[in-house]
């Protein structure tokens, strides 16, 4: 898995030759483009781990190169248009995009670039009414249309096509999924079940919202509250999902009391109804749960996460022979317009009926959202009673039925296949819906403001006093963002000489391939950058890493201009070569030096405290000097102590996967061994490491800033918790 990201980072180095190439710089720019590619410390990083960002930037970088390469076939003019080369790399260019957009959806950005530069040509061919006719206007028109639209989406949903294929079996997401998307799953599928609904059926509800959970109850009970036991939505199947649908009055068996004067008694009671009563549009009901004898119980306290005052609390109350009271009474409403068919409308069918279960006493409605209980709940989601609640997260449906009394040959009804579109169109909303819900800060998030001028990086590892921490090479990434602001200062310039007539544009030629050049790469670094602006979601310094990409080609392209294309009067170095070698030569020489002082932390090296604090230039570079020993030779010592153990690379490239914002449920900051001023547990012998305390943004919090805060703020355990002792040498020691 380690190989693909690694060569998809090698490739974008001759990518980055090339398309500087394209783009008209010599070779001496291209060389110089490609080597700060290789010696740029995130991209380094990220491209030794199984991260999504280092296919991310291979395929944005090939679009790039196919998207330059075009541009030169189109700039030779209309009679050179629909040539084989041309048809090449218009369609390289979709292909390219389909790419970028099926490894991210950053992808639509890419999309966006190259969509807005396509509009400009065709705007430039409209007014060319001397070479292109309107026929071949059009013609040009479909041609874009067909590759750079039909192109990427038949490859992105071919991509899903493969996807669906392969991945067969069942997994840790399926609870994201519809019950409809499951039932393609081996092993998922569940065989037809009566369509009918009776009293005394065994039934199982699943939630119509937040990706289906089961109505669920266990032996265990609320810590708050009433203290009674717990019902849960669980997402999946379980003995504890099954309920026994009981009338609000126990039956008469009329063959065995003609007179009517006894009723039977239990919850099982419907089991001697033959034929069994059907469950109706506005039926009053009680759900008995199966595994622990209670029934679903609803009254006026508060749920325990959710302490809202329209919100009342759900358990499950009873015992074995209780015969229940007026707070287990729901009445059946089917929600029409979502239930399929005219049966189902009228009574409660397995499936196809949707339904809401209001409770009799207070008025409040059966309802489930997207929070989750603490650690007493088993992090199930919360049940409970709502008043005027929204209605998705207030329907349910039966998905299991079953009754003794039911025959063979009753009518029976399972999900329907979606089919490839059912499930491509359900996939895109989940994966739309679940990043917009990373909305939680975390420790190593970052704002798009911070990413320009790398205000702080990524904590990927920790582990054997090394370090694994995303940060990019300074001098590279700050040229590069000077490049960006360079040309937004000429742009500006030009415009207001422009308005003047100045006729910069009419006059040099020179003049406006800066603005075109330089322009394309601007405008791809401001798509990938300034639409993170609108989202609110969790956000990290990899997600700069294409426009980054972009940055560097702008850099290199000025540098291109200003040593060997442009002149300002009668000054120019378009004929000493050897100054913009030596520039070259110079800049390169500093990058590779500043990349090796900030290598230990792309590769998990050895380093020492010294050596750390010396390039820690920002106190917002939040790496922890303290994690590395005083001297190399204690390393040594460290290595002896634990034995025989693998290489410092080796370590970093199989530690722990890095806590980053599209994989939420692993998001954990592992503690770097050693931190600052660890407490001697007396007579032990070992020390035993402090808790580190973190602001809103992640900032490293020293104990006078603890005191200062301690009785005005509170305090939150949000990542790692256990307390580890280690002894001298940094072993853990256990108890």
């Amino acid at each position: 898995m380690r190989l693909l990201p690694a060569i998809c980072g090698v490739l974008s180095v001759p990518c980055m030759f090339l398309t500087l190439r394209a783009a008209g710089c010599r070779t001496l720019t291209a060389a110089l483009g490609a080597a700060l590619i290789v010696f740029e410390n995130g991209l380094v990083t990220q491209s030794r781990l199984i991260l999504l960002d280092s296919p991310l930037v291979i395929f944005t970088a090939m679009t790039a190169l196919s998207w330059t390469c075009f541009t030169n076939q189109h700039e030779l003019g209309p009679k050179y248009a629909f040539k084989p080369s041309w048809w090449f790399w218009l369609a390289f260019t979709g292909l390219c995009l389909g790419a970028t957009v099926s490894v991210k959806w950053v992808g639509l950005f890419t999309i966006a670039w190259v969509g807005s530069l396509t509009a400009l040509q065709l705007w430039v061919l409209l007014g060319d009414t001397t070479n292109v006719t309107p026929r071949v206007w059009f013609k040009h028109l479909f041609a874009r249309i067909f590759c750079l639209i039909v192109i990427p989406v038949a490859f992105y949903m071919a991509m899903f096509a493969i996807h669906f294929v392969c991945l067969v079996n069942p997994g840790d997401g399926d609870g994201f999924m519809s019950s409809e998307f499951q039932s393609t799953l081996n092993n998922k599928g569940m065989a037809d079940v009566p369509a009918d609904v009776a009293f005394g059926s065994r039934v199982s509800l699943r939630h119509h919202n937040t990706q289906g959970g089961y109505l669920h109850s266990h032996m265990h009970m609320y810590p708050t509250g009433s203290k009674q036991q717990q019902v849960t939505l669980y997402p999946h199947k379980d003995e504890n999902n099954v309920f026994v649908v009981e009338n609000q009055t126990q039956p008469i068996n009329w063959a065995v009391d003609p007179s009517g004067n006894t009723s039977v008694p239990g919850p099982l009671a419907w089991d001697t109804m033959d034929p069994p009563a059907l469950l109706e549009d506005g039926s009053i009901i009680r759900l008995y749960h199966v595994t622990t004898d209670r029934r679903i119980h609803s009254h006026d306290h508060r749920p325990p996460v959710s302490e809202a005052d329209w919100q009342n609390e759900v358990t499950a109350y009873g015992y074995e022979g209780f015969e229940g009271d007026a707070n287990d009474v729901f009445r059946v409403e089917i929600v029409k317009h979502l239930s399929d068919g005219a049966e189902a409308k009228s009574r409660v069918r397995t499936i196809e009926s949707k339904f809401k279960l209001v409770h009799l006493m207070t008025g409040c409605t059966l309802f489930s959202h997207k929070v989750k209980l603490p650690d007493w709940g088993f992090d199930q989601q919360e049940v409970t009673c709502a008043k005027g609640g929204t209605l998705p997260n207030s329907i349910w449906y039966v998905e299991g039925n079953s009754h003794p009394n039911l025959k063979e040959d009753a009518e029976k009804v399972n999900y329907r296949n979606p089919g490839f579109l059912g499930k491509f169109w359900e996939l895109q909303r989940v994966m739309w819906t679940t990043n917009a819900g990373l909305v939680e800060s975390h420790a190593w998030d970052s704002r798009p403001s911070s990413w320009p001028i790398l205000r702080r990086g990524i904590n990927f590892w920790g582990q054997n006093h090394k370090q694994i921490y995303l940060i990019g090479n300074p001098l590279i990434w700050w040229s590069s963002t000077l490049a960006v602001v360079i040309y937004v200062g000429f742009k500006a310039l030009a415009v207001l000489r422009w308005q003047r007539s100045c006729g910069d544009y009419a006059r040099s030629e020179t003049f406006r391939r800066f603005d075109y050049e330089i322009g394309t790469s601007v405008l791809g670094w401001a798509f990938h950058y300034f639409p993170f602006y609108l989202m609110q979601r969790q956000l990290f310094l990899h997600h700069y890493f294409p426009a980054l990409y972009f940055a560097i080609i702008t850099f290199s392209q000025i540098f291109d201009f200003f040593t060997a294309r442009i002149s300002i009067g009668t000054f120019t170095l378009k004929n000493r070569p050897t100054i913009g070698r030596i520039a070259a030569i110079v800049f390169l020489g500093a990058s590779i030096v500043v990349f090796g002082l900030y290598a230990p932390l792309a590769y998990g090296n050895m380093w020492t405290k010294s050596e750390c604090n010396t390039v820690k230039l920002f106190p917002t570079w939040d790496w922890d000097c303290n994690t590395f020993f005083d001297n190399y030779a204690e390393y040594s010592l460290y290595a002896a102590s634990a034995g025989a153990g693998p290489a410092p690379t080796s370590q970093a490239a199989h530690g722990p996967a890095p806590p980053v914002a599209d994989d939420p449920k692993d998001n954990v900051v592992v503690t770097p061994g050693g931190p600052a001023q660890p407490q001697i547990v007396p007579d032990s012998g070992v020390t035993e490491e402090k808790v580190e305390f973190r602001d809103e943004n992640g900032n490293l919090l020293d104990d006078a800033q603890v005191r200062e805060l301690e009785g005005r703020v509170s305090f939150s355990t949000r990542y790692e918790t256990r307390t580890r002792l280690v002894d001298q040498l940094g072993n853990e020691v256990h108890n």
